[in-house]
């Protein structure tokens, strides 16, 4: 699906510096979208037990951080400025996924079949069978703004393009969204490759950001991937591909260039109940067999805010904590992204340190909810 950096670049959307600036930070709010949903899910797994899902879900919400590590290494290597800080960063949940499909909604609840099936959907990989393809009409219906699904009027367009709440919009084009995540870095991908072509032939490059503001491999070591320092149109390529083919297996392929198995296939085998091993076709794991018990998590109210915590004021006063200590946790990666690296480390340290917020609610009933324990809002 990625356009080959020794290729001219095919047809791009993306024509200036600044809507390759907003792409790429629209990668950003995406790769971190997924990540309080995946941790909700992650620590509502009861202690002691599903050590197989707890794999699974642990290493993925590693390797998110490790694709927002790389996103906003590109986005530094071509003079932008990653900011985690801005009021629209982190989402309203439940929520669409910036720039991706509107057929489902990405909701913070417990580790479940239903969880699960959201998080095939985000990782689902859809290549474009044609140009035509990678564009799809966006559903104002699916997205409940509009009962008939058209598309609002223009101011109404104006004012979603800046509302958090609609995060599926292509940038600049807000009555289409993408047919899949790959399809969306396959026009970032286009975008470096085209503004580059532009810039090679006047003499230049858009390669002009600080090579000191790279987090390297030494900043950063998950066991799930190493960094790329981005330094030109090769490096940034290779990055975009890695966040590409590491999520949804790009081309379909069970592993990446990195040797890891790809977010879609981790979480298949869930599903499945078998590992996936060397060989094996997509969709027929044939490695060890997998235990899930769907019955030990702690039931976490779906989508819980602050004010569902009025009737519990301990409750309440917790739940504000962890969301200040989530605030400190990005806080701290967009220090790292924006000169100070070295704080990388401290960070994916903050997000496990986290845990013990996050336990201190999901492990709490609530009063007036019976059946449903408390759990973090993630409202910043």
């Amino acid at each position: 699906m990625s356009v080959p950096a020794s290729e001219p670049s095919q047809g791009s959307r993306i024509q200036t510096i600044d809507e390759l600036h907003e792409y790429l930070y629209k990668g950003l709010q995406l790769e971190h979208a997924t990540l309080p949903p995946y941790l909700t899910a992650l620590y509502s797994l009861q202690p002691g037990k599903n050590a197989d899902a707890w794999h699974v879900i642990r290493v993925v919400a590693v390797e998110e951080m490790l694709h927002l590590t790389l996103v906003a290494n590109v986005m530094n290597a071509v003079g932008g400025t990653p900011d985690l800080t801005k009021p629209d960063f982190v989402p309203n949940y439940p929520t669409h996924l910036p720039c991706g499909p509107d057929y489902f909604k990405v909701h913070l609840r417990p580790f479940s079949r239903e969880a699960l099936d959201t998080f095939l959907k985000i990782e689902k990989p859809a290549q474009a069978a044609g140009e035509e393809d990678r564009f799809v009409p966006m559903d104002w219906a699916a997205v409940g703004l509009t009962a008939d699904g058209a598309a609002p009027t223009q101011e109404k367009l104006a004012e979603l393009t800046e509302s958090a709440s609609v995060l599926g919009l292509v940038p600049g084009e807000p009555t289409q969204r993408f047919l899949s995540i790959g399809e969306f870095y396959e026009e970032i991908i286009r975008g470096v490759n085209h503004l580059e072509d532009q810039a090679r032939r006047a003499g230049t490059t858009i390669f002009t950001g600080d090579p000191a503001r790279q987090v390297t491999p030494e900043y950063f070591y998950s066991g799930g991937g190493d960094v790329i320092k981005v330094t030109g149109r090769d490096t940034a390529v290779a990055a975009l591909t890695l966040v590409a083919e590491q999520g949804e297996g790009l081309y379909g392929g069970i592993f990446d260039s990195q040797d890891e198995i790809a977010h879609y296939y981790r979480f298949q085998q869930l599903e499945k109940g078998r590992y996936y091993q060397k060989g094996d076709d997509p969709g027929e794991p044939s490695g060890p067999d997998l235990h899930v018990d769907w019955s030990a998590v702690y039931p976490v109210k779906p989508d819980i805010k602050l004010a569902d915590l009025a009737g519990d004021p301990h409750i309440l006063a917790a739940a504000k904590e962890f969301n200040r200590s989530y605030a400190t946790f990005l806080t701290s990666l967009n220090l790292a992204y924006n000169g100070q690296p070295a704080l990388l480390l401290k960070a994916v340290w903050e997000m496990f340190r986290i845990r013990d917020s996050m336990n201190r609610l999901i492990r709490n009933p609530l009063t007036g909810h019976p059946g449903a324990n408390a759990g973090p809002t993630f409202e910043l």
